[in-house]
């Protein structure tokens, strides 16, 4: 389909066909400033010279650890150019989960964001005996071998072009190029190895598929450490040209939208469910004509999104309904130019789905995984179904094997585990098929829907197989539910852990007659949970008996990455999570009869 690159073709072929033309855009002292395609690349050239100056030899691994900006981006494609592999660290991370990663990536060079993120280094940095030097995006340092940001591009001044081009000849388009680690869902993270043609393959033909156009641009705010974020704000735009801007921060997200203004847009569900969240608070307050303007528009939407996914022709009144809301809408989240938003790394409920797509804002899933360098499946405006995760990629391949599993191949599925044959092994059999773990299912359309994950299939006391993901997006939907996991693996009914609703604190009070002022006197409220169980069992009546909800504990706290309930990409650690709940799972079972 397309012959085969490296990374380092694909950033020449873009800097001198777009060299003049926005590649990365970050804001600095309240404006936003502009680096071109050609000053990237040379910025990347010099950075890769820096790198082979503090001693980086081929095949050696660069841990970046730190917030998106055009430092983390240049230091990764330098580390490539150089020979090495960068190596992402989520900045949550722990300085021996930093240990871990830089350690079994045999990093030499590590590119730490600012004092914090140094201070975790320094202090495992006695346990890395490969680790020759550390550099700052931001700030600077009295201690040895430690760099700013300017002192580390001076290095690179001594370095020759020609020693530079002698690392990029010696690569070839099958070579590992970079790692990116697992989550740890499952335990220690796994160092997924990506070549370069796993990257520009995928980044070329996922755009394709897509149809980029010239002055696209992306808001860059997810972990870079994450495949999703690389291909779609790193690998992506280097592929098609297109401008990367990077978010101040995550709490400057919704800001940095209206600044922006991307014309594609991915936002993990926990993103997604935040901003429906906020706009649902901020709905609530219309009365009168404005509510039911609002409430009319939205079924409008609603009937106008369903018909558009059926091919047929949506209601006379929906452009009506898109000039009096849906417009004012996107223009006030700064999505009024962006032609795709898209969702991927962990299930979205339906609920949320719908939400937006009654306010004439389809969110087009994707489904993939970093064993797959990102997309498997892509959802297109206008090849789309609700519940989804769209059509097989074009080049690729998909099955389904008889016990329902999700099983793929072609040139974006990786080379294997770093220095882990046997999970290789586990993952990929010898026809070349990568085992996903995900359980789906292919429409009469050719469309995918995923059922659930075939490690997390809750089997019960009576031998019924239950898929967890499925009931919580069940229970999410309940409008004063952040969050539910599942419970019920090897016991007589199923249980669940639910998560209420911050911001919606004063109403769920005052809906369940409770006088609580602070979410945990809410969770410890018996009138709140007798109040959220009746809404419960309102689901339970349209399920199956195996899947009924029998008893509910509201946690009095959000799960998050912090307390470890979560990962970076907003992942469900089941494991933690019964393991720091143990004694409210345990309550839930105690007593119970045949």
């Amino acid at each position: 389909m397309f012959e085969k690159r490296t990374v380092m073709q694909v950033m020449e072929s873009t800097a001198k066909a777009h060299g003049e033309k926005p590649a990365l855009r970050h804001k600095q002292g309240g404006t936003w400033r502009t680096t071109t395609w050609s000053e990237y690349r040379n910025h990347v050239r010099s950075a890769a010279k820096s790198l082979i100056k503090l001693g980086l030899q081929p095949g050696k691994g660069v841990a970046i650890i730190g917030f998106n900006c055009p430092q983390w981006a240049i230091a990764d494609v330098a580390a490539i150019y150089a020979g090495g592999a960068p190596a992402g660290i989520y900045t949550t991370n722990a300085a021996d989960q930093c240990k871990y990663i830089a350690g079994h990536c045999e990093a030499q060079i590590a590119v730490v964001e600012n004092r914090d993120q140094l201070a975790k280094f320094k202090a495992v940095w006695k346990d890395l005996p490969d680790l020759k030097a550390i550099v700052m995006m931001y700030g600077d340092d009295d201690a040895e071998n430690v760099y700013s940001w300017t002192e580390f591009l001076e290095l690179g001044k001594s370095v020759s072009d020609e020693e530079l081009q002698k690392r990029i000849d010696a690569q070839k388009p099958d070579d590992t190029c970079t790692y990116i680690y697992t989550s740890g869902t499952t335990g220690d993270p796994k160092g997924v190895m990506i070549s370069h043609d796993n990257i520009a393959w995928t980044a070329r033909a996922s755009l394709e598929m897509l149809g980029t156009q010239e002055g696209d641009r992306v808001l860059s705010y997810l972990p870079f450490s994450h495949i999703a974020e690389q291909v779609v704000s790193l690998h992506g735009p280097m592929a098609a040209g297109m401008c990367t801007a990077f978010a101040e921060s995550f709490e400057k997200l919704g800001d940095n939208l209206k600044e922006v203004r991307p014309t594609m847009f991915l936002g993990v569900p926990r993103v997604w469910e935040k901003i429906q969240a906020k706009m649902q608070a901020i709905g609530a307050k219309n009365t009168g004509l404005k509510k039911k303007i609002g409430e009319w528009a939205r079924t409008q939407g609603l009937a106008g999104g369903f018909a558009e996914q059926k091919g047929e022709g949506k209601p006379l009144l929906f452009g009506l309904a898109d000039k009096l809301v849906f417009s004012k809408v996107r223009e006030a989240l700064g999505l009024d130019q962006c032609r795709i938003c898209v969702t991927s790394a962990a299930p979205i409920s339906r609920s949320t789905l719908e939400f937006f797509l009654s306010l004439g804002i389809p969110i087009m899933e994707v489904y993939g995984m970093s064993e797959c360098t990102g997309p498997a499946t892509i959802s297109l405006p206008n090849k789309y179904k609700t519940g989804s995760v769209g059509k097989t990629l074009p080049g690729t391949e998909i099955k389904i094997a008889p016990d329902g599993e999700i099983c793929m191949r072609g040139r974006h599925v990786f080379k294997g585990y770093f220095k882990n044959d046997a999970a290789t092994a586990e993952a990929m059999d010898a026809e070349g098929w990568l085992h996903s773990g995900d359980i789906g299912e292919f429409d009469a359309d050719g469309f995918l829907r995923i059922t659930d994950r075939k490690k997390d299939l809750l089997i019960t006391a009576g031998g019924e197989n239950i898929a967890p993901q499925v009931l919580e997006g069940r229970l999410k939907a309940i409008s004063c539910v952040s969050q539910a996991v599942v419970i019920g693996d090897r016991q007589k009914f199923l249980a669940a852990l639910i998560t209420l609703d911050e911001g919606k604190l004063e109403s769920i009070a005052r809906d369940s007659g409770s006088s609580a002022k602070t979410m945990a006197e809410l969770a410890a409220d018996p009138k709140v949970e007798a109040w959220l169980l009746k809404q419960v069992e309102e689901i339970n009546k349209t399920l199956a008996r195996v899947q009924t909800i029998k008893k509910i504990k509201i946690l009095p706290a959000e799960l998050s990455i912090e307390g470890g309930e979560l990962t970076p990409t907003m992942k469900i650690k089941r494991k933690v999570v019964n393991q720091k709940y143990a004694d409210a799972i345990a309550a839930f079972y105690e007593g119970a009869g045949d």
